[in-house]
């Protein structure tokens, strides 16, 4: 987006440019065609034919993981003909090869060969693998940091209503009895041209990277993708947690038909009635991220949408277990008994948390990667996407030869969720004070942020803001779109809770010359390695939290900052915070819980940039009075 471009009210409103539309009505058909064809073959192997060797409750496993194989051959490939090539060409390619798949697909369904539509898996999976860099990477190309989030959660909500209506238009064609196959031979190819015309439209999208040279060894370049995206020590980690979403949910996607025939006794309108609560669910979920985010990249929502995963997915072994043996059901008779509506709940609020979880996710990557090779980190993704979901399926495969069943492995696949996502946020801590920080400002205080585009997206800064309760950190950071680094009063860290969150945080301990010459400077050295590496950094000036609720002097610290590294200097004000809980009025704080009852209204106020050259402590006192005023 240019500067010139008018700041726009949602993310629904993005469905009516150009840059963002054609794009998202591209990714939704070639969605929806995988699935209708994935989806038809899988239920005509497991309903309609016998094949000897690939047993119906197999057949989810199989197509699934031929599917994804072509992401661990080819993803490396793929990331860099995305960063070398304008990735409008590169999607029109790929459209054009999706064309000449599904003709063969075609021929498949209408002889019956289930090695050539499995040969089609493979292929589709291919065509994936092409589009997976460019549909990540072309996002920040044309969207800003505000417009992320909600781009994002409206490619995953199209992405699964795609899926959505793929899988429920493959199950009920492929039902109709005689002709179905021969339907679902026409609607694919039907698709992938309906797909290429719209792709058409797409803008231009210049690379950018074009002087890379193409490595064409797979397993090489793998290795170099899997080294670049390990250079940025969050991403990467965020790239694992992305992998686990896609092995929690390839176990329930593979066992929907098994499931609905094995366990719940229903036909196969029954196993589209779960997909279909599924893909609304997780499309519900990824459409939220941008309202509780408020617009901006909120990771603080991932750890939610982890305690909600293993919640649901644990309640749906308990909602399974003790349904009673029955006649095949139909759709009717299956949603008549209200232990299903039970079911039905748990796997829409388990993909709907999924969703709250893998958003923010691929915001965070998109906008912390570099631009240059953006695509290869997505590649980097799609290589581990394809590893962890392989494992789920040999995973979920060695469980059910060992007689387990699907419940008890919907019920394992929830408790290790529960493990897997707490390891990742404690080797990502960001994670969790943003949940922190979003917990607070939506359950203890309604938080209102102005002025937040002044607040940098990219480059050093040093924010400076009034001090007026023990939270105030925890505020700003739920404002900023990027971590900050805090300098804070040493004693703060022997504080029980407050002390571990800020040394978590990593807050940088400060002393007062007089009181520990050595503390003092020893904050000025990392304060200002935080600076030259581009960071946000916050630094308190009156040096401690106010006794008056009056805003006091500030002290030179900003000063003996900017006199090596000088860089713009943002002011901040904190409103109405004086008389809570974490505030010491009446002389000390957190005495009273619940001084001002739940979800008592503060804000933050943000002002425009002040250049170092013209920074004094007066001045920055005066423009933090005039927004205390606002």
């Amino acid at each position: 987006m240019t500067p010139d471009e008018p700041a726009h009210p949602n993310q629904f409103a993005l469905m009516k440019q150009r840059r963002f539309a054609p794009f998202f009505w591209t990714q939704f058909l070639g969605a929806g065609n995988d699935n209708l064809f994935k989806f038809a073959f899988t239920v005509m192997v497991t309903y309609q034919i016998q094949v000897a060797w690939l047993e119906p409750k197999m057949a989810g496993l199989v197509i699934g993981a031929l599917f994804i194989l072509p992401f661990l051959l080819f993803s490396a490939t793929s990331g860099q003909l995305t960063d070398k090539y304008d990735k409008t060409r590169v999607i029109r390619f790929v459209k054009w090869l999706e064309i000449a798949i599904m003709v063969l697909a075609a021929y498949g369904f209408w002889v019956v060969s289930v090695p050539v539509l499995l040969a089609c898996v493979f292929l589709m999976g291919l065509h994936s693998t092409l589009f997976g860099p460019v549909k990540f990477a072309y996002l920040p190309q044309h969207l800003n940091e505000r417009e992320l989030t909600g781009g994002n959660g409206m490619v995953e909500m199209g992405t699964f209503v795609a899926i959505l209506l793929g899988q429920v238009a493959g199950g009920l064609l492929v039902a109709i009895p005689d002709v179905g196959r021969h339907y679902v031979a026409f609607g694919c190819v039907g698709v992938a041209l309906i797909g290429r015309a719209v792709a058409q439209a797409i803008p231009a999208s210049p690379s950018t990277d074009p002087a890379l040279r193409i490595n064409w060894n797979p397993v090489t370049e793998t290795w170099r993708n899997l080294l670049l995206a390990r250079q940025n020590i969050v991403v990467f980690r965020s790239l694992l947690g992305i992998s686990w979403m896609w092995f929690f949910g390839a176990v329930f996607l593979a066992q929907f038909p098994s499931f609905a025939k094995d366990v719940l006794q229903g036909d196969e309108q029954v196993a589209s009635l779960l997909l279909v609560v599924f893909s609304i669910g997780i499309g519900t979920g990824s459409l939220l991220c941008e309202v509780l985010s408020k617009r901006h990249v909120e990771i603080g929502l991932v750890p939610l949408g982890a305690i909600g995963m293993s919640v649901f997915a644990v309640d749906l072994y308990f909602a399974a277990r003790g349904l009673p043996p029955s006649a095949i059901l139909g759709l009717r008779e299956f949603v008549a008994l209200p232990a299903h509506w039970r079911v039905m709940a748990d796997l829409a609020l388990l993909s709907l948390f999924a969703g709250l979880y893998s958003v923010p996710m691929y915001a965070l990557i998109q906008l912390r990667s570099q631009p240059s090779h953006r695509a290869r980190i997505i590649a980097a993704n799609n290589i581990l996407n394809a590893l962890f979901m392989i494992v789920s399926s040999i995973g979920v495969g060695a469980l059910l030869a060992a007689n387990f069943t699907i419940p008890q492995v919907f019920l394992i696949t929830g408790l290790l969720n529960a493990v897997v996502a707490f390891y990742i946020f404690m080797l990502v801590p960001e994670y969790l004070l943003r949940f922190v920080a979003f917990m607070v400002t939506r359950l203890v205080y309604r938080f209102k942020v102005r002025g937040d585009e002044h607040i940098p997206v990219s480059g050093a800064a040093l924010l400076v803001c009034n001090h007026v309760s023990f939270i105030d950190a925890v505020l700003l950071m739920a404002a900023s779109p990027r971590p900050i680094r805090f300098i804070m009063d040493h004693r703060i860290f022997a504080m029980p809770v407050l002390g571990w969150f800020f040394r978590l945080a990593k807050a940088i301990p400060i002393a007062s010359q007089r009181e520990d010459p050595a503390t003092y400077e020893q904050a000025f050295v990392r304060a200002r390695q935080v600076l030259r590496d581009g960071d946000l950094l916050c630094i308190f000036p009156e040096g401690a939290l106010t006794r008056d609720g009056e805003l006091g002097e500030f002290k030179g610290g900003v000063m003996k900052l900017l006199e090596t590294d000088p860089v713009p200097v943002i002011p901040l004000a904190l409103q109405n915070l004086w008389g809570s809980y974490f505030s010491r009025v009446d002389g000390a704080a957190m005495r009273k819980p619940f001084r001002r009852g739940l979800f008592s209204s503060v804000g933050l106020v943000a002002g425009a940039a002040v250049p170092p050259v013209e920074v004094t402590p007066t001045l920055l006192r005066d423009r933090v009075a005039q927004l205390l005023a606002t």
